[in-house]
């Protein structure tokens, strides 16, 4: 069986629906829900191993959605809340089971989270990245640091794997050359687009939309492209016009790697 991706969350940071908001994308993900987006993860599954990327403040009713009770290794790509609110969770999951959690991620990432949570190198075994990456059940992962706008930076990670390649790219915008360069050449690409197009001033921006990201793959042009780290805005009942390479991501979307 092919190695898969899940996409366990499709949302920016505050997911949808946003507590506060009675906009039309947002009652109808209170309803009938096809826009309801937890916060960005994806579980990369391979044979019996599982690796989860970025563990958000959504991550035990994620587990619970996936039918899970424990999960051994996560990957993180950068230290915002939506990406690691779940770590307190996991970690005290791992405790009680008896089971090592490995965290992985650039030094200067666990770093970050040490700060945060200054417990948590006692509950879980970090694994500290440099610019070599890791190793996950044969897959190369490779990070590299990105611009994250306003917010600051992220990691994005490619992987590789007999002869295929994929990325995944959940929080950038403004990528200069050198950042762009390990987008070239996938059969797929992972990026975060978080409004259709997005109005705000640019120097408050921290992620791609999704014109930008359109323009952005007629340079690297990848072979197929997955939008994710979408906000209220986006609307999966509309078709947006975007290349024919991309597609948006759902909750649940599994994506087969070969």
């Amino acid at each position: 069986m092919a190695d898969r991706l899940v996409f366990w969350g499709t949302g920016d940071a505050m997911g949808v629906p946003r507590v506060y908001c009675g906009c039309e994308v947002c009652e109808e993900a209170r309803s009938t829900g096809a826009n309801r987006r937890y916060r960005s993860s994806v579980l990369l599954q391979a044979a019996d191993e599982l690796l989860l990327i970025d563990c958000g403040p959504d991550w035990t009713g994620q587990m619970e959605r996936a039918g899970l009770r424990a999960i051994g290794q996560v990957l993180v790509t950068h230290a915002h809340f939506d990406h690691i609110g779940g770590l307190p969770e996991w970690a005290d999951a791992c405790r009680r089971l008896m089971q090592p959690g490995h965290l992985y991620g650039p030094a200067e990432v666990l770093e970050t989270i040490c700060r945060q949570f200054p417990w948590i190198g006692r509950q879980l075994v970090l694994h500290p990245l440099d610019d070599e990456g890791m190793t996950f059940a044969g897959w190369s992962v490779v990070p590299w640091k990105v611009c994250h706008g306003r917010n600051g930076f992220s990691y994005a990670y490619r992987f590789e794997k007999d002869g295929y390649s994929w990325a995944y790219c959940s929080d950038s915008i403004r990528l200069n050359e050198e950042e762009k360069a390990p987008l070239h050449g996938l059969n797929l690409l992972v990026l975060g687009t978080s409004f259709y197009h997005e109005k705000a001033e640019a120097s408050t921006r921290s992620v791609y939309d999704m014109v930008e990201a359109s323009a952005l793959m007629e340079e690297v042009r990848p072979q197929a492209v997955i939008f994710t780290h979408m906000s209220h805005d986006v609307d999966l009942r509309r078709a947006y016009p975007l290349p024919e390479c991309v597609r948006l991501a759902r909750t649940g979307t599994a994506i087969e790697l070969e």
